[in-house]
């Protein structure tokens, strides 16, 4: 844990998930940018994409909302709230897909990395800019491509760009009122033919206009069996591979496991469209964290290998470690993932074994039993 001293407070701050040897800060150079950059406000601020909480716990004085669709980051705020003596209700938390129904008298935007949400939030935030709340966007320069600012000027207004520090940028934007900007499409999808699936999904989901060829892969692999017990599509992401499991074993109940807000909904849609009452599970959350041990029968995952723009293995040897803990001995975990990754040494260590069930030049698809008690 770490403190970050701003003009507006000094607190301490832990990122999610924890690590013994944590070597990243649960901040960067754009937050303190922002903090910095900003004059006491006159009322609760809107924060918009905190990444565990670094904002919205230095602002906690003014009672601020903060929006996310990260569970983690929803779940570090309220964490950091405690450390710091502040109420977990100091600050207001609201998920990616409610309204905005404040009247704040700032906003702060972390600059998202999908463009796609980018657009969808700048749109969603142009009625309280032109009610007088000034907008700042910040990010770490390398993260910032030219389409924020066409995107920032098309859809709310004019904007002026702060000097770089510390390879952060700060960008004021404007409301111009002359401006009539369309909707950015909130739902985009595309039709999984072979197997008679539909899928949309919400912007902030990986690759929501087309079938990515990591999960193309594992879909060609994916056992056919009679399986029917309780079967997890662990970061779920629009919910195909679940759906593939769903529609290949008929008497398992699948769960839909993410930690983005959007994917949980998205894949629930799609499974509503297709499988209408169906049993099934939607969980929005810290993946199999709160599951009991021996409560799964088989998991499919394509873990995760960013956070935030951070790219690492952390978030999936995490997946991996509640994998083994809610697998019931016997049952199975699924992995597909980029080959220089090395995820069947992580694995072996794990649960003793790391089957290779297929591979090609970009990806591997291990299989691991569990043959041991958690």
């Amino acid at each position: 844990m770490e403190s970050l001293e701003t003009r507006h407070a000094k607190v301490e701050l832990i990122r999610l998930p924890q690590r013994r040897r944590e070597l990243l800060r649960a901040w960067d150079a754009a937050d303190e940018y922002l903090l910095d950059t900003l004059a006491p406000p006159s009322g609760p601020p809107l924060i918009v994409n905190d990444n565990f909480g670094a904002l919205a716990v230095s602002l906690a004085a003014y009672h601020p909302w903060s929006r996310s669709d990260s569970w983690l980051a929803h779940r570090a705020t309220a964490i950091n709230l405690t450390r710091n003596d502040w109420p977990e209700e100091q600050v207001r938390l609201i998920d990616s897909l409610k309204p905005f129904q404040c009247r704040p008298s700032v906003v702060l935007m972390r600059v998202p990395r999908h463009l796609d949400l980018l657009a969808f939030q700048l749109f969603e935030l142009r009625p309280l800019v032109a009610a007088g709340a000034p907008l700042l966007l910040g990010g770490m320069v390398k993260h910032l491509p030219a389409a924020v600012w066409s995107l920032a000027e098309s859809l709310i207004g004019p904007t002026h760009t702060l000097l770089a520090r510390k390879k952060a940028r700060v960008i004021q934007v404007s409301c111009d009122p002359t401006l009539r900007p369309q909707a950015p499409s909130s739902l985009a999808g595309y039709d999984l033919e072979e197997e008679g699936l539909h899928l949309e999904a919400w912007p902030n989901v990986f690759s929501r206009q087309r079938l990515d060829i990591g999960s193309r892969f594992f879909i060609e692999q994916l056992p056919r069996d009679d399986f029917d017990g309780e079967l997890v599509d662990l970061g779920c992401g629009n919910g195909v591979v679940g759906l593939v499991a769903a529609r290949r074993y008929p008497k398992a109940r699948i769960h839909f496991v993410d930690e983005s807000w959007m994917a949980v909904r998205s894949a629930e849609s799609n499974y509503r469209r297709h499988f209408g009452d169906r049993p099934a599970r939607f969980v929005w959350g810290d993946g199999l964290a709160d599951y009991a041990p021996g409560s799964v029968q088989r998991v499919f995952c394509n873990p995760p290998f960013h956070q935030q723009q951070v790219v690492g293995d952390q978030l999936a040897r995490q997946l991996f470690r509640q994998a083994f803990n809610a697998l019931e001995r016997g049952g199975e975990l699924w992995v597909v993932g980029n080959r220089h990754l090395g995820y069947h040494k992580t694995l072996k260590r794990l649960f003793g074994n790391a089957e290779l069930i297929a591979s090609n030049r970009k990806f591997v698809i291990l299989r691991c039993v569990k043959v041991t008690r958690a």
